[in-house]
């Protein structure tokens, strides 16, 4: 059954059913009513793609991260759709994996959809030359773009994101405190978070009058075998007491290395993660990761978003302090 079936049996034109589908005040109670009972009787349900269309507006946000199996990124999908639905919006998820010709293909694909507004899950997006952000900058010409633990300067584009640098500084500081000698730093790749790690890790040795020697900062993305395999081959070369890591899958590769060397955690070696993701509680000994407060970034993200959509003005920058969760893999006094 269609538009004009229903305007048949209701016996008003198809433009008088077009207005009660569209909630136009222009329409009398008793005419709405008996237009929505044919619907109801009928089964009918509007094709929401035109619907859309008429109204301006799909209700509907497209996500882009690069794995939904990565921790970080399924919880903030998990989190971001929740919080979308109770505003009665609906959201795309586009996996692009980490290739930019399919950020791009994916990109263009949910605004040919229509999608009211993007949300980027992950620093993975910002490329390091300016050039290739060119089609980010082309979407937020668009549709506004929320970038979630990224930074682009740019029109309609906000950013949502936690200090990254503030917290490996705090973190790799505490770690020497408590009397570690020679912390390493490892992390998967030069993303615009990497590299914010990278440097407050580097920030933390100078403050307490420390270079970075050969071996302290690792770029390797590999399995826990990996991670492990990795650390053992290292710590001949470099005898380090601490690893602190981008994420908590390495910081979990980092514990099995302990045990695989026969060193004790944390007496022998201090590890801290990086999320405080699940993976964080079920490792032995319990892992001391660095929260980042996603939760809190993906509330404030689709609040800011719903003041966009509604006319209203929002910050383009909206960054939070970390929180350092010790668990059992850092001293006592860390």
């Amino acid at each position: 059954m269609n538009i004009y079936d229903i305007s048949q049996k209701a016996g008003v034109s198809i433009a008088t059913v077009s207005r009660v589908l569209n909630n136009n005040k222009n329409v009398s109670e008793g005419t709405r009513q008996k237009v929505l009972t044919v619907m109801e009787e009928e089964g009918y349900q509007p094709n929401a793609f035109a619907r859309g269309l008429t109204l301006n507006t799909m209700k509907t946000v497209g996500l882009l991260c690069a794995d939904s199996s990565d921790p970080y990124l399924g919880s903030a999908i998990n989190y971001l759709e929740q919080d979308l639905r109770t505003h009665s919006y609906d959201s795309l998820l586009c996996c692009t994996g980490y290739e930019h010709s399919q950020k791009e293909k994916c990109l263009d694909m949910l605004l040919s959809r229509h999608v009211d507004a993007l949300v980027l899950i992950g620093s993975n997006f910002i490329e390091r030359t300016t050039g290739r952000n060119e089609y980010l900058l082309r979407a937020a010409s668009q549709v506004p773009l929320i970038l979630l633990n990224g930074l682009l300067k740019g029109e309609n584009i906000y950013n949502s994101l936690c200090d990254d640098k503030e917290a490996l500084f705090n973190a790799t500081t505490r770690a020497l405190k408590s009397g570690c000698k020679i912390p390493i730093f490892l992390y998967r790749a030069d993303s615009f978070s990497g590299l914010r790690k990278k440097e407050g890790f580097l920030e933390g040795l100078k403050s307490e009058r420390l270079t970075c020697s050969d071996h302290q900062i690792v770029m390797y993305n590999g399995s826990l075998k990996e991670v492990q395999n990795l650390l053992l081959d290292l710590h001949k070369k470099l005898p380090f007491d601490a690893v602190l890591t981008s994420d908590d899958e390495l910081a979990i590769g980092a514990v099995k290395f302990a045990k695989a060397a026969g060193l004790t955690v944390p007496g022998d070696l201090s590890v801290v993660g990086y999320n405080n993701s699940m993976l964080s509680v079920c490792c032995d000994p319990e892992l001391t990761s660095i929260d980042n407060r996603l939760e809190y970034l993906c509330n404030t993200s689709v609040s800011l978003l719903m003041n966009l959509l509604d006319g209203k003005s929002a910050p383009d920058k909206t960054m939070v302090s970390a929180d350092i969760i010790i668990r059992d893999t850092t001293r006592k006094n860390f």
